[in-house]
């Protein structure tokens, strides 16, 4: 088996569309946004932060996206993270959390956030081995009103 981050590009904005939303399907609720992620949309992330795409066996899995939180440059928000249906249960999510988090150190970042939706409680554990703590006080940017907020949870990454 042969798995594969690599960095995403603009011109993969509509594959990484594709990938969400195929990620999302029968996973998450049907009020997710993810369900209609647009290559619009993933090109402002790639654009604002950036982007990896997993790969196993050369074929396009799951992606993930970070941006930069509004007023704070030192702090990247993880976005979109998913891999399809039929490769679940690999632990391939894995690769790409760890790909965001090398990234973000090499650039400097002093801590990364994420959101767990209120109906993906199984995610927390797996945030929580990677070195994410449950942040109650911080709320998250991109919420959906119409949900219950989601769980933040952030890793320092102090040097």
């Amino acid at each position: 088996m042969s798995v594969v981050v690599r960095e995403a590009v603009l011109d993969d904005a509509p594959l990484i569309a594709e990938l969400t939303r195929a990620a999302w399907f029968g996973k998450v609720a049907a009020t997710s946004s993810g369900h209609r992620e647009t290559a619009e949309r993933v090109t402002v992330h790639l654009l604002q932060g950036g982007g990896f795409i997993l790969l196993k066996n050369d074929l396009p899995v799951g992606s993930v996206r970070w941006v930069p939180l509004d007023g704070e440059a030192n702090v990247w928000e993880i976005l979109r993270m998913g891999v399809l249906p039929a490769y679940r249960g690999e632990h391939l999510s894995e690769h790409l959390l760890e790909a965001v988090i090398h990234r973000a150190q090499v650039a400097d970042i002093e801590e990364l956030r994420l959101a767990v939706r209120a109906d993906q409680p199984r995610l927390l554990d797996l945030y929580a081995a990677f070195g994410f703590e449950f942040a109650p006080e911080l709320e998250y940017t991109h919420a959906n009103p119409a949900e219950p907020a989601p769980t933040v949870m952030r890793r320092l990454l102090g040097y």
